[in-house]
């Protein structure tokens, strides 16, 4: 049983709580616009751009996302883009609030190693001669996430750098040694959780992508 299933959280619900943090996230853009801060408004930016594929695969290429899965993508890049705003005349979550950078991390890990578990489904149903065994596709989610993870916190510091050196404000924010090692920590953490347990909830999706594509999934070749 699920969590939101144990929050007896109906599908409703789930889709007007993914309907408010856009809501909310489009706020986030325009405090960035009224403080003219640059990593307020490009992280709001990029997480209603994120937002808008769901709806895209569903209207062009008629694959219906789980509200679930919707309401886990956006919770994602809400909690990302709230972090770096905070409160009312105080510092960004990431500052204030211990943890709130490795929560986050968690639970992106959790959407790349989603993507990544979405990958060797789709290798794995497109070429009959390749079977990819349970435990390959746990190690290579893992290490999908790490390798990602390790690119991700070069980017943070190499923005961190540029800002300094321009004398503006980073859009990402680099926080020392310490904290990219609790980083990488906790995004194994977030990628061990979907390739254990949250594969269950991607199997459905990734059979409709599949078939968006023209893959039969029981031949693992395209049709004609």
């Amino acid at each position: 049983m699920s969590i939101l299933r144990r929050l007896r959280l109906e599908e409703r619900r789930q889709r007007q709580l993914t309907w408010a943090m856009e809501i909310v996230l489009i706020g986030l853009l325009f405090i960035g616009l009224e403080r003219r801060s640059v990593g307020i408004s490009v992280n709001a930016a990029i997480g209603l751009a994120v937002l808008q594929i769901p709806p895209l695969l569903e209207r062009d290429y008629s694959v219906s996302m789980d509200p679930r899965l919707t309401l886990w993508i956006t919770t994602a890049v809400f909690l990302h883009s709230l972090g770096t705003v905070g409160i009312p005349g105080g510092e960004g979550f990431y500052r204030s609030i211990p943890g709130y950078d490795h929560v986050t991390h968690a639970l992106s890990a959790s959407i790349v190693a989603g993507v990544g578990y979405a990958t060797t489904r789709a290798l794995d149903e497109h070429w009959p001669d390749v079977h990819l065994p349970d435990r390959f596709v746990f190690v290579f989610i893992l290490m999908f996430v790490l390798a990602f993870g390790v690119v991700w916190e070069i980017i943070e510091f190499t923005t961190s750098a540029a800002a300094t050196v321009i004398g503006g404000s980073p859009v990402l924010t680099q926080y020392g040694l310490e904290d990219t090692m609790k980083d990488l920590i906790f995004n194994t953490i977030g990628a061990a959780i979907v390739a254990a347990w949250g594969t269950v909830y991607l199997n459905d999706f990734v059979t409709q992508i599949l078939d968006a594509a023209g893959i039969d999934v029981d031949s693992g070749s395209p049709r004609e």
